[in-house]
């Protein structure tokens, strides 16, 4: 029986998203904290109206699939649902997007993943995930299915539930022996884990995706300080430096307004963000990381041109609502490229 062919599987989580806009929310400043730099408050007690709501896709393994759909790869999701109404949902977005659902799993007893994210109505469009895992915390890697399969690469987003190292460890064995290159973005679970845990598999990493607050905690997780942590521990360039001694091959530390940094062992590079004016940020990690791996894929080596690609693909998408919203294609992916100023330092 031949083997089903792919160029990427994804995963990780799906949900339902439900967005909430605000504009009743402050923002709180606390660089003292380096892992919760900024808060968003509300009035204790008090009743928060939204301005507006809407209701989408979302989760690690959707985004990222849907992604490499639209860039033209041949993707699989490893994702679990609910056996419910939101399954259906969220399982009709993977055709619509044209994933192939071969490797979804659904779950007679949890009920499918769902996201509360408020936005504040403020220019910068933050927000905070509110997220019930559901079904996700189920999921499983298929040992059979995966002897029936051939993939260049496996995309790994945020694994929940008790047994994400028995499942983490099974992706990373299989992706070893079959030679498949991982990407990788550790979840909360993983960072929660730290170094200790997640040391073996950084060594086998092909690209490490994190945004800077992950970063910073991923490395204290495996650095000893005094009460009071370095403040040189916020800078990306430190953080570079850190997380590509424990071993991934490529080192990627997005840092919103400010752009993505990357380090392959070779250089360090900087690129700036698009002007763009920002609808919402929901899914612009993924969509950056994502646009990178896709052009990784097509251009083994060349980290500048991902790092083109990341940009292009998250600062579209912060201009529509919804973690899948402006997702770009192949086609519309070079023709951006050629025409947009994209700055590096």
């Amino acid at each position: 029986m031949p083997k089903k062919e792919f160029d990427i599987i994804s995963v990780g989580g799906a949900v339902r998203d439900f967005n909430f806009w605000s504009k009743s929310g402050k923002f709180l400043n606390t660089p003292e904290n380096l892992t919760a730099q900024k808060l968003l408050a509300f009035e204790y007690g008090a009743k928060v109206n939204a301005e507006e709501i809407f209701c989408s896709i979302g989760g690690g393994a959707s985004n990222t699939s849907a992604s490499f759909v639209k860039l033209g790869l041949k993707t699989a999701a490893l994702v679990r649902l609910g056996n419910d109404s939101d399954g259906k949902i969220i399982a009709e977005n993977f055709k619509k997007h044209k994933v192939n659902d071969w490797l979804i799993q659904y779950d007679q007893k949890k009920i499918s993943g769902i996201s509360f994210i408020l936005t504040t109505d403020k220019k910068e469009k933050d927000h905070v995930v509110f997220a019930f895992r559901g079904a996700n915390e189920n999921l499983e890697f298929p040992v059979q299915k995966f002897k029936k399969i051939r993939t260049k690469w496996i995309y790994i987003t945020s694994l929940a539930g008790e047994n994400w190292k028995k499942t983490l460890g099974q992706i990373f064995s299989w992706a070893q022996f079959n030679k498949v290159k991982v990407a990788w973005n550790p979840g909360i679970k993983q960072l929660q884990a730290g170094k200790k845990v997640l040391e073996k598999f950084l060594k086998l990493t092909n690209v490490i995706i994190l945004n800077k607050d992950e970063a910073i905690e991923l490395s204290l997780s495996g650095l000893k300080f005094g009460r009071k942590i370095p403040t040189h521990l916020n800078k990306p360039l430190y953080l570079l430096n850190i997380l590509k001694e424990w071993g991934p091959k490529i080192v990627l530390i997005t840092d919103g307004k400010r752009g993505a940094f990357c380090y392959d062992g070779k250089n360090i590079q900087h690129v700036k963000p698009l002007r763009k004016k920002i609808v919402d940020t929901t899914g612009v990690g993924d969509a950056f990381g994502a646009a990178f791996v896709s052009a990784l894929i097509y251009h083994p080596g060349y980290v500048k041109e991902a790092l083109r690609w990341g940009i292009i693909n998250s600062n579209s998408v912060i201009t529509q609502y919804g973690a899948q919203g402006g997702i770009v294609g192949k086609a519309e992916m070079l023709n951006r490229i050629s025409k947009t100023k994209i700055i590096f330092t």
